[in-house]
């Protein structure tokens, strides 16, 4: 990305989220309240995940599923067995990602890129993959509002660095513009029969081992 339109996304990144994110305080103490009461603390998820060229950072979320108890291997089943109607109904409206704003606001994410994913999934990329850590990550992004969850993992990395190669401040408003439609309807929200997308394994052949 060009310096300047490097400067120009930032820029638009403060003027939406520092209002958003002040906006949203009584509805952000809502959900706390209501996550506290049905799920105890802590009220917030705090992962790291990597940001822009790879490097960490602490991604902060409203939590949706219980901890995980001792036994489980990470699994899909798992992870149904934890998600709670309201996380459900969190996800499933993205309220559970109001105090990501925050993460806009502080420099880590960006309103619109790749999702941040797992630290873990790094080793994990083809070449081409890894450059959608080219960009900040994004609250929502090209994938999202493409079929979401329902994609395939190569199709949403597809996405991504088509997102990074091509990317403008008119298509981060069209992209805005229909994640809020995607969130209306509540589309592609999770992967076919898991409550969050299926973890993401790498191919063989890219990773050199089965």
């Amino acid at each position: 990305m060009a310096p300047g339109s490097s400067r120009a996304k930032r820029a638009f990144d403060l003027a939406v989220a520092i209002p958003a994110a002040i906006l949203t305080l009584p509805l952000q103490g809502v959900v706390a309240l209501a996550v506290l009461a049905r799920l105890g603390r802590p009220v917030l998820f705090r992962q790291r995940r990597p940001g822009l060229h790879g490097e960490p950072f602490e991604l902060v979320k409203f939590r949706t599923m219980l901890p995980k108890p001792p036994e489980a291997d990470g699994d899909d089943l798992a992870d149904a067995e934890r998600m709670t109607t309201l996380g459900r109904r969190l996800r499933s409206t993205s309220l559970d990602e109001l105090p990501t704003l925050w993460n806009v606001v502080r420099g880590d994410m960006s309103l619109v890129g790749p999702r941040p994913l797992l630290m873990q999934y790094l080793p994990r990329y083809t070449p081409e993959q890894a450059r959608r850590h080219e960009v900040r990550p994004g609250i929502t992004g090209l994938a999202q509002v493409s079929g979401r969850n329902a994609l395939s993992w190569e199709e949403k990395f597809r996405l991504d660095v088509e997102y990074v190669d091509h990317h403008t401040l008119a298509g981060d408003l069209r992209i805005l513009g229909a994640t809020v439609r995607s969130v209306v309807v509540r589309d592609g929200i999770a992967a076919e029969g898991s409550p969050t997308a299926h973890e993401f394994r790498g191919r063989t052949q890219d990773r050199g081992q089965a």
